[in-house]
Formats: structure tokens, sequence, C-alpha cells
């Protein structure tokens, strides 16, 4: 029998929204700071899933330049109606502190594919907005409301002051505005830190789907219903549809936002985000990844898991759909043969892609611009981690002139975790160099600088860099031109590069990439051309 294993989109993958248009199935996921915004996965059978398109591609939809880390596109919503793609998303302009500055923007495509448009600003009241396509024609948008006068801790309801309930308002089409009533239709259940609703209607009922207590471990999805749109909305009698926070030994964990989605037989499952800790640790490398839940409408006209409990499965028997696997996504880009970067591959806030890289004949050419951790411009090209074991590896021709000149091959999670091997010039020498940059030190974002010492290179000619993770331990290595790879540095800890790594659980929504970078410190965008990066998530 074929069966589905959770997570079903691996690696950096997170706030799963389900939308199915005849046989396809689509979802959305969110990409914060990485750039292009939104990534859209695709499947036929629920079991094979490919990505498939990356919405937001040019500066009019989104430009992050100054974003701090784990802001960006938060939560995007996608549905189908009237003939089009609608596609609601945040992009979030502050993280710590009070305020949030989320701005809510919709986008529409005749095709998944696009062209999409540019964007409908529709309001900055809290994040998470989704779009809700009534059976009488009109459309009204949900998203939660952020109260930046609370302080956590002052309520009962844990963490529920700053998450003031869902907002629900009429969205016009003719106007291309928000228009109408305001009404706050659902405080939460006492789980608190109420967010990411959708609704649909189904039997007579409006169910508002929303997500509780935080993407941490006590993340659940919460289920609610009213005769009347705009409520009084009454909790699901088990208050949630699925959560893990009870079971510490569960393969997935963190599970919470999600949505409903129907197959062409009425089956109903129901997708959510989760984690994959390293054993034994609340770390996650791989940041909040999406999986899906087969569930059951029973009697009482509630949705539950079809497992009977509140913990989704983590193998699930696959639906009765044709089977329909795609081509293995590329392992190996050799830049010489791309006439664009493949989706797999991406990089950070900006949308002035020439400032940053060049695909030429031979090679990918990065310029050299901001630090390692910039907020605005940086010269990175990365692919995700989906496996507690990975490698990757690079050729990269570099003739630094400066110390403040630097390229080379690193894993990155945020600007305050990162392991980078770099290519640079000794500073006492003037002759090339390599060295280890290090970082695990939030929020002042300092280095370990260097890890060992400077190991001299030749003047000219390419190097080689590898580098290695297995589970919670990284190894870099380094090669000139044809020469045996050697270890470089000492055995890092790779666990650093997660979700929980430096600021404790749940204070960073990503997931750690693997790739190639360029700085010039010196502001004379001095290039380093890369002819290959190949990225192998799992054993071979």
């Amino acid at each position: 029998m074929t069966q589905i294993e959770n997570p079903i989109l691996r690696g950096f993958h997170p706030d799963p929204s389900i939308c199915r248009v005849g046989d396809d199935y689509y979802i959305a996921t969110s990409t914060f700071e990485w750039y292009p915004g939104v990534q859209i996965s695709h499947s036929r059978d629920l079991v094979n899933w490919r990505t498939l398109a990356q919405p937001l591609r040019r500066m009019a939809q989104l430009d992050m330049r100054g974003n701090p880390d784990s802001c960006g596109v938060w939560a995007p919503a996608l549905s189908f109606a009237d003939g089009l793609f609608w596609l609601i998303y945040t992009d979030v302009k502050r993280l710590d502190g009070n305020f949030k500055d989320a701005h809510n923007y919709l986008v529409t495509a005749p095709s998944i594919d696009g062209p999409w448009s540019d964007p409908i600003y529709l309001n900055s009241s809290g994040f998470d907005p989704s779009l809700f396509h009534d059976d009488d024609g009109k459309k009204y948008l949900v998203n939660m409301v952020w109260n930046h006068l609370a302080t956590m801790g002052q309520s009962e309801r844990r963490g529920a002051p700053f998450f003031g309930g869902i907002l629900l308002q009429e969205y016009s089409v003719e106007q291309r505005k928000l228009v109408g009533e305001i009404t706050n239709i659902y405080p939460g259940s006492e789980l608190g830190l109420t967010e990411a609703p959708h609704l649909m209607r189904k039997n007579g009922y409006y169910y508002l789907i929303t997500a509780e207590g935080g993407t941490g471990y006590e993340h659940a999805v919460t289920y609610a219903r009213s005769k009347d749109l705009r409520g009084p909305y009454e909790t699901h009698p088990n208050t949630h549809l699925l959560t893990v926070r009870d079971n510490d030994s569960h393969p997935v964990q963190r599970t919470g936002h999600g949505q409903y989605v129907e197959l062409p037989d009425g089956t109903p499952w129901h997708t959510y985000l989760c984690t994959r800790p390293l054993p034994g640790t609340r770390r996650s490398q791989m940041g909040r990844e999406s999986g899906i839940a087969r569930c059951e409408w029973r009697d009482d006209g509630w949705l539950y898991l079809a497992n009977g409990g509140l913990e989704p499965s983590h193998i699930e028997a696959a639906p009765d759909l044709s089977p329909h696997p795609w081509p293995k996504a590329p392992e190996r880009f050799d830049f010489a043969t791309l006439s664009e970067l493949p989706p797999q591959l991406q990089w950070l806030r900006s949308p002035e892609t020439d400032r940053l890289f060049e695909l030429r004949d031979d090679a990918l050419r990065l310029y050299g611009r901001e630090s390692i951790g910039s907020w605005f411009e940086q010269a990175l090209i990365a692919a995700r981690q989906t496996e507690w074991v990975c490698s990757a590896e690079t050729e990269v021709s570099f003739a630094p002139e400066s110390y403040q000149q630097m390229a080379g091959l690193l894993a990155y999670y945020n600007r305050t975790q990162f392991h980078y091997l770099a290519l640079t010039q000794d500073p006492e020498t003037g002759g090339r160099a390599l060295t280890i940059l290090s970082c695990a030190d939030w929020p002042e974002g300092r280095l370990t600088y260097p890890v060992g010492a400077l190991i001299p290179v030749p003047d000219e000619g390419v190097v080689r860099m590898r580098l290695e993770i297995d589970h919670a331990e990284m190894r870099f290595f380094y090669a000139i031109g044809d020469g045996a790879f050697e270890q470089i540095g000492p055995v890092l800890d790779a666990s650093v590069l997660s979700d929980e790594g430096v600021r404790g659980e749940h204070s960073n929504f990503t997931g750690n990439f693997v790739g190639v970078a360029a700085q010039d410190l010196t502001g004379r965008a001095k290039e380093a051309d890369f002819s290959f990066l190949e990225v192998v998530n799992g054993r071979r």
C-alpha cells in the first residue's frame, strides 16, 4: 500500500495553505526573508510533491531589504475562485518588541505559474490574512489583530493580550479594497496566541480554522463554527483538531497552522505545520515543515482526525488517487548550463538581483556586497537542508585584494547563526587564505573569528570547498585544484543552525540553508565565480 510519510514538504516549508483545483493540489508556504517570496508546491496524489512556483519575484510585489531575520513573507493563503488564483500574504517589517508592522497584500493570476499581478494593499492590523469566497459571491478577509499595548504574561490566557482575536471585513473586487464593518469574530480558546485564520462553509455552518499556542511545542489547530458569518463562534468539543503538545516522543513536533481540503470523492484532509527536532533535543535544523492528515466528519458536525486522536499520524495511508511521481529534483547545479536559477536556490531579501549575482557562460558570478548577515544586500545563494544528514560542495575562483573581501561555502540560518568557510586575504602576508567565520550569538551576532588559524593557499587557481552535516556535527573540507580534500578547522555545532538554536524555543521561523556567498566590505563589489553547487540531503 502506498503511504504518505510526514512531513510531505521537507525542510523549511512552514504555514501550509492548501488549495485543490480539479485534480491538482497546491500548497503555498511562507518564505520569510528568502527571495522570491512564497513557495508553491504541487501534487496530484498527495504523496509526491514538487516546487512549482514562486509568485513574488519583482520589486513592485516585494522588497524586503532592511527586514529583520524571520520577518518578510508570513503565512500566505492560496485560493481559487472566479477563474483566478488569489494569493494573500503579509510582509512583516519588525519582529521584536511590542510592534510588528505587518502589511497585508493580495495578488492574483489566471494560472498557478502566473503571470501574477501587482499587489493590492489590504490592511496592517495584524498578520496571517486569508480570503474567504462565500457562496453568494462576496469575499471577506480575516486576519489576527495585533495589540501592541499589551504585555506578555499579564493575562490568565497565555500570551493572549498581544493576540487580540480574529478580524473579518468584506473585500470589494470592484473597488479593489476592504469595505464596510470590521468585526472581531473570535477571541480564541484558553490556549491563546490565536492566529492563522481560515474560513470555510459546509453543511450550513461557517467553520473557522485557527492556529494557537504559538509556533513552539504547544502549537495546535483549533476549530470553531457559527451559523452566522460574523459569529458568535463556538469552539470544537475537543478545542483542537490536532496537536502533539503533550507527547515529546512523537516523530513530528510543534504541529499546528494548517488548512482543510477535500478530495473529489469528499474525503477530508488537513495540512499542518510541524518540525523534526534532532533526537534528544529541541533543536530543529530543517525548521518548520509541512504535513498532512486524513480526517473525518462525524455526526455532531465536527471534523476529527481519522485516527481517532489529536496527534496526526507520522505515516498515513495514501488516498485512492492515481500515483503521480515527479522527476527527482536536481542535486547538482552546473551554472554554465543554466539560464536562470532553479527554484531550489534562493537568495535574501532583494529584488535587484543584478546587484547580487549573474549567470555567466562558465559560472555563477556573485558580486560581493554587505557583510554576512546583513539585512539589506547579501550576495548569497543557497538551498534548503531537508534531512539531518546533508552535504554541499562547490568550486570558487576568487582573487581577494583585501581582507575585507571574502567568498566561499556556508551553512546559514540567519545573521546570528551560521558557519562559513571563506576564501579571503591574509592581512599580514597579503596572500590568499582560508578561514572559518562562525556565529551563534544572539542578539549581537559576534563572530568567533577565526575558528582555528588562517590557512594559506596558492594565490592563483580554483579552491574546492565541501561541508558535511551529520545531525549535530558539521565539518568543512577544502582542496586546491584537483587535489584531495582535507578537513579544515574543528568539528562545529550544527544544532545551533536551528529554530531554537540561539534564542530559545520558537523564537525563529525559518530553517538551515547551505550554499555560496561573497562579501566586499570595501564597497567595490569584488566578484567571485562559482562553477557549480551540489547539495545532497540524506546519505548516498
